[in-house]
């Protein structure tokens, strides 16, 4: 049998044909025109599954299931996207539109960070594992948690909003309209505003810093990896900084262990790309203030194994919390 995931983006729908490993076989993309009737989304979404499948001359009957990840809210019992930002979905039935275009038996959706959670939860770092959380720090800080093997959503399926918990009270602004989110202190977008915040500082003040020379050679941009860039070049400043991210980063990690002891969390998205560099520290920091800290089990903290294929995966995982 086969399974297909659909990584639904605002730019792009990627698809991908997973087989019973969860390797991918084969997979292609075409644009999202999220500004489209829904409905021709979708069908673009179908077509574009309907040409892999033939491509690889996959009788329908071998698809048990496509898997949808979603930005939003997702309603996976009912097939649902209950609302997303940038695509005009509003309690969109996607599972059964879908099936109107390609007649497959199964069709389930899920918000994209729960999805990528359980992607690595069957088939990536969380593997074997029972209850696990995934993080994403990308431009924000996206979660996942799977208890029991299963999404955990809430009872409005709008459960797991991990980068929207308080850190820091009264801290810095967040895009939620809260303050002081973990989102807004160890996402990528928050490293950039700390990094420029710091040169800023250094130059003002006439420190030396090697993040300057990072920019430079990156044609004036900041990004993710300038303070780390520096600090393995042995740079005092990047150090700081990149030790306060990392503080306010276990913070963050440190309550979602404590609220749900998971057997593993793993982190994804680009700043897990340091690897080492990013988990030595930080888990110094987390063995210290878990409150599990003195059991025999303890929860892990690892680096997300699926990458760019998270949605993808992801998304073809989606119907194994659904088989005996």
């Amino acid at each position: 049998m086969y399974y297909i995931g659909v990584d639904l983006g605002g730019t792009n729908i990627a698809v991908g044909i997973v087989n019973e490993s969860f390797s991918i076989v084969e997979k292609g993309s075409v644009p999202t025109k999220a500004d489209r009737d829904p409905e021709l989304i979708i069908k673009d979404m179908a077509d574009l599954c309907g040409r892999l499948i033939h491509k690889n001359n996959i009788p329908l009957e071998q698809v048990a299931y496509v898997g949808i990840a979603s930005p939003g809210i997702a309603d996976i019992d009912r097939g649902l996207i209950v609302y997303t930002n940038n695509i005009p979905f509003h309690n969109f039935p996607i599972a059964e539109i879908f099936k109107k275009y390609l007649p497959v038996s199964n069709v389930y959706v899920a918000n994209d960070a729960n999805a990528a959670a359980m992607g690595e939860a069957i088939a990536g770092a969380a593997k074997g594992a029972k209850n696990s959380v995934m993080i994403t720090l990308g431009t924000g800080v996206g979660g996942g948690v799977i208890i029991d093997g299963k999404i955990f959503t809430g009872f409005n399926m709008a459960g797991a909003e991990l980068g929207h918990t308080v850190i820091a009270h009264n801290g810095r602004s967040c895009s939620c309209g809260r303050r002081g989110c973990f989102e807004a202190y160890s996402s990528a977008t928050a490293l950039v505003k700390m990094t420029e915040e710091k040169v800023n500082q250094c130059n003002i003040l006439s420190i030396p810093t090697l993040m300057n020379d990072e920019i430079a050679a990156n044609n004036g941009r900041i990004n993710a990896r300038i303070a780390f860039n520096a600090m393995k070049k042995g740079d005092p400043v990047a150090k700081e900084l990149i030790d306060t991210y990392i503080e306010y980063l276990a913070c963050g990690i440190t309550n979602m262990i404590n609220i749900f002891q998971p057997e593993i969390l793993s982190i994804g998205g680009g700043i897990s790309n340091e690897k080492e560099w990013l988990l030595e520290p930080l888990n110094k920091i987390v063995d210290r203030h878990q409150y599990s800290r003195d059991c025999d089990n303890k929860c892990k903290v690892v680096i997300a194994q699926l990458g760019n294929d998270a949605g993808i995966i992801g998304a073809a995982c989606l119907g194994q919390q659904f088989r005996a």
